[in-house]
């Protein structure tokens, strides 16, 4: 892609490599690697489907207290973390992977080798990027590097699903101080999230009176018909390609084997769906519930008797929103992408973490986790583990250049 870096940034993203502590942290990572892989295994056996990610926290704190932080904390939120204290007067600067998983408990039972990848569900989304997050931790506490500005080193909980960012929305609402965000997320670690995609979750729930299949059949209206009337609505709306904008209907559920022979008295129906404009994102939605206004009308009027009403519940609520591609933390992951021999990727919006801070107007980017993976979100997860401590030197050199190192280093955010 055509994307030039500023030649200020540049030249000071050129000036780490004479310092020697932070040469040190940046080949400890390398040294590291086999730690940092234990750890990542030791964290996937501890399941934390989203809402359940006590017990994973626990663990997670007692490894941020042994890579030297003091005063860990796991909030009333679950959120867990520590702060890593600066010298100065330079930026706050939020490092973090999700606590949380899509699996149910009971899917992860082993850990399986096999031609040079480990298998297991959860393996990288997000236990290795909470295992990078930990290994950056001790780069610098081995370096003894003293950061210029404070580093929150964290762990979020409710990320995936209908979680929604809700960890990551709740931590910054009780900490304004943040100045930049690095997320830790995805494969590989070529890409850079720095837009947020624009999420809406809904339940719609259809209501009417119900009754026998056959003997209440003409008296009363179907709210299962009202919520199929919907469904194909809702099927046959256009959506612009550019900003990219999505939608579908991704749960529908009525009634129960032993009612077969019944007229329901509601059903639901989830709809997801998502735009990188938040105008876009705003039709969309209006014209969603046009189609559910007028199938109730419509099953409601077939026969005449009864209304069907319907229930909507919010689940996840999240505004598009992007920064300008320049930005300086945009530009630091490029260039220290390209410098380290790979090829760098801005994404076309983006559905993590870093979407909450994006929207807040804080300088915020998701970088991957590095290696390479596949099978993410199934059972059959994998992750291959060959180089992946390049990906930890990108965003190790990125947070240093944010935070600022103390009598050496400018943050990137004040040049």
């Amino acid at each position: 892609m055509s994307y030039k870096v500023d030649e200020i940034i540049k030249e000071h993203l050129s000036n780490w490599r004479q310092y020697p502590e932070i040469v040190k942290g940046f080949e400890f990572l390398h040294a590291d690697a086999e730690n940092t892989l234990k750890q990542q295994m030791e964290l996937v056996l501890v399941e934390a489907p989203t809402f359940e990610e006590e017990e994973r926290a626990q663990v997670f704190a007692q490894m941020l207290k042994e890579a030297g932080l003091d005063n860990v904390i796991i909030d009333e939120d679950g959120n867990t973390f520590g702060i890593l204290k600066g010298k100065g007067e330079g930026p706050t600067i939020l490092l973090e992977a999700h606590l949380d998983t899509v699996f149910p408990k009971g899917t992860v039972k082993e850990i399986v080798h096999k031609d040079g990848r480990i298998y297991c569900p959860g393996i990288n989304d997000d236990t290795r990027g909470l295992a990078n997050v930990l290994a950056i931790l001790r780069a610098i506490k081995h370096a003894q590097i003293e950061t210029t500005g404070d580093i929150i080193f964290l762990g979020t909980v409710e990320e995936e699903g209908i979680g929604g960012f809700g960890g990551m929305k709740k931590f910054l609402a009780k900490h304004q101080e943040v100045d930049g965000s690095i997320s830790i997320d995805g494969a590989g670690l070529n890409g850079i999230v720095y837009e947020a995609t624009g999420i809406r979750t809904i339940a719609v729930t259809f209501k009417g009176i119900g009754g026998h299949a056959m003997g209440a059949f003409g008296h009363v209206a179907n709210p299962l018909h009202a919520a199929a009337r919907a469904v194909a609505k809702i099927a046959d709306i256009e959506v612009p390609a550019d900003p990219r904008t999505t939608y579908a209907v991704s749960n529908f559920h009525a009634g129960n084997d032993t009612g077969v022979h019944a007229i329901v008295k509601d059903a639901t129906i989830k709809i997801n769906f998502r735009s990188n404009g938040q105008k876009e994102l705003e039709e969309l939605e209006a014209k969603i519930i046009a189609a559910i206004e007028e199938a109730c009308q419509e099953e409601t009027e077939r026969w005449g008797k009864d209304t069907i009403t319907y229930e909507l519940i919010d689940y996840v609520d999240n505004r598009a929103g992007t920064q300008d591609k320049n930005a300086p933390i945009v530009q630091a992951a490029f260039h220290l992408i390209e410098s380290l021999g790979f090829e760098p990727r801005l994404a076309q919006g983006g559905s993590t973490n870093a979407s909450i801070p994006v929207t807040l107007g804080i300088p915020g980017v998701t970088l991957g986790r590095g290696g390479s993976e596949g099978g993410v979100h199934t059972v059959n997860e994998w992750f291959d583990p060959t180089d992946a401590h390049k990906g930890l030197q990108v965003i190790y050199l990125l947070l240093l250049h944010l935070a600022g190192v103390e009598n050496k280093i400018t943050s990137i955010l004040i040049i």
